[in-house]
């Protein structure tokens, strides 16, 4: 084989091999004290509004909302709606010694720009977080903007997207984080596979909400 063929080759190889998937965890650094908590680091008597994965504090003028896949009729995610802005959490299974935050950002960002949209990493108070713009199409076109969020726990990765007001703004959308690390994750002990939603359940008095908004069906 000549020099140059065998570049050639060894040029393609290369092309052909997958990028490497950065599976460290990320978390704050005080994650079990400030939270998102695991259920096994919060007092058992603490009031909240048990969702069955997740595990919300109540808070006053904060109204929950669960999104249904219409299909399925499944809840795949909880709503808070919250001074004009929306926070959208989803609860997943993950190893014990890696993250799941990580590779979901890459996928997020390949869906909006298979949608013409836009991704951008940005550095925040639960580490890198992930702005993405997409198209909306319509008599008056424009763009959804949603900020998403992640924090890779014992066994789990807690999932945010943040839209309305706090996806742009800084002072509203530290009100949302502030509701992200008040969240419990109940992991539970049944074996699930890597990024399956944890289940939840709909508690009495809960509006449920038919269309999921955006990254509701996978991690």
């Amino acid at each position: 084989m000549s020099e140059e063929h065998k570049s050639a080759d060894e040029v393609e190889l290369r092309e052909a091999e997958a990028p490497e998937v950065d599976e460290t965890k990320s978390a704050p650094e005080d994650r079990s004290t400030a939270g998102p908590f695991d259920a096994s680091e919060v007092p058992a008597m603490r009031p909240y509004v048990d969702l069955g994965g997740v595990k919300v504090a109540p808070r006053e003028g904060l109204q929950l909302r669960l999104e249904v896949e219409e299909r399925t009729k499944r809840v795949v995610a909880v709503s808070l709606d919250f001074q004009g802005s929306l926070l959208q959490v989803q609860a997943f299974a993950a190893p014990k010694s890696t993250g799941l935050w990580n590779a979901a950002r890459r996928e997020i960002a390949q869906q909006a720009a298979a949608q013409g949209g836009t991704a951008a990493e940005e550095s925040g108070p639960l580490g890198t977080e992930l702005l993405v713009k997409t198209p909306v199409a319509g008599d008056t076109p424009g763009e959804r903007v949603a900020r998403f969020i992640a924090v890779d726990g014992p066994r789990w990765m807690l999932r945010g997207a943040v839209m309305g007001r706090a996806a742009v703004d800084s002072e509203a959308r530290a009100e949302m984080i502030d509701l992200f690390r008040e969240i419990v994750v109940v992991r539970g002990d049944q074996p699930m596979p890597p990024s399956e939603l944890l289940p939840l359940r709909v508690p009495a008095g809960v509006q449920q909400q038919g269309t999921p908004g955006p990254g509701t069906t996978s991690a």
